[in-house]
Parts: C-alpha cells; structure tokens; sequence
C-alpha cells in the first residue's frame, strides 16, 4: 500500500468523524457517547449489516464491471491501481471509510438532512452524479440504492449497522478489484516473457 492510500485511510478515518462532530454538537465533547452511539455495538445489528452490504457488493460487482464502463477513467480498477493497493490495505481502507464516513454521513449529518439529501450528498462527493458524464452517473445509480437502505438501516438499526454494511461492501469490491488487477498483471508480465522467450 502506497503512502497516498494510508494517508487518505487517515484523513477519512479521523478527519470525517471530527468535522462530523464539530457541525453537529460544537465542542460539547459530552456528547461523544451519542455521537459514537456505543450503547448500539453488539452483535446483531453489525452482523446485519455485515451481510447487507456483503450481499450488496456481489450484486453491484457484476454491473459495475459492464462493458459501458470500460475506459472510465475514474473506475475504481484504475484507482485503486494508482494507490498500489494490497488485500490488507484494502481491508484498512474498507474500515476506513466503514467509520469515519458514516460518523460524518449518518450520525452528523443524517439526523439533520434526513435519509435521501444525505445519501444523494454521498454519492455526489464521491463524484459520482455528474450531469457531464452519464456513466459517471449511472455508476451512482449502481450505488445510490444501497447508500438509502444504509441510511434506513441507521433509523432502524443505528451507527454500527451503518459501519458494519459500509466496511462489508467495500472489503469486497476492494478484495475483488485488488485481484483482478493482480490477475491482469500476471498476465500481463507472462506475455512479455513469452514474446522475450519467443
């Protein structure tokens, strides 16, 4: 993992939630138990939401990697080529991003702007609803659905459902991707050896 992607890891995982809670309550750190809602960590909500956003990711997997896709530049392939990414930092940036993003979206900002401003807010950050690209934002389209049932799943089952199906569907894309562009290496580096050789 390159420097760049530990330091984004960083910046997300710490950054998100302190701007979070400064919009939210001030520097009334007395409120940091509501915020980090710890009396909701137990093991069924995070167990659901691990297995929604598991089951999220094999279903978005496939369509993300349609062939309308092919030669967007800001997929998340070239991307996470860029930052030399690794199965273990892919995992750090999946809980990354599963807590520091969902600390500012759903526990600072949700409760204010509600369910469907939030999660379109998201996505847009992520640059994905751009009106100059359609399949920038058809790749949206892909990730907007699961980002409003993460945000009801947070009315329902709080934060830590949130982090858990935010962490799950990222770890899997990351994991998928990592090996793909591992693959395509491989391949790429027996080619050259076999035209060296021929």
């Amino acid at each position: 993992m390159s420097n760049k992607a530990f330091g984004i890891g960083l910046l997300t995982l710490i950054g998100f939630p302190v701007f979070g809670f400064l919009l939210r309550y001030g520097l009334d750190l007395t409120k940091l138990p509501d915020f980090l809602q710890m009396q909701q960590f137990q093991a069924i909500p995070i167990g659901y939401g691990g297995m929604f956003g598991f089951i999220y990711a094999f279903i978005a997997l496939p369509l993300m990697q349609a062939p309308v896709f092919d030669g967007l530049s800001y997929r998340m392939e070239t991307l996470i080529g860029q930052l030399k990414l690794t199965f273990l930092g892919g995992i750090f940036l999946s809980v990354c991003a599963g807590v520091g993003e969902e600390l500012f979206f759903r526990a600072a900002l949700q409760p204010s702007l509600g369910v469907w401003l939030s999660s379109v807010i998201f996505v847009a950050i992520h640059g994905y609803l751009n009106p100059w690209n359609w399949r920038f934002s058809l790749y949206g389209l892909i990730i907007l659905p699961f980002i409003v049932l993460l945000s009801y799943g947070f009315e329902f089952f709080g934060l830590w459902f949130a982090i858990a199906a935010h962490f799950a569907y990222d770890a899997v894309l990351f994991t998928a991707i990592v090996m793909e562009n591992r693959a395509k290496k491989t391949k790429h580096e027996s080619r050259k050896i076999a035209t060296f050789e021929g």
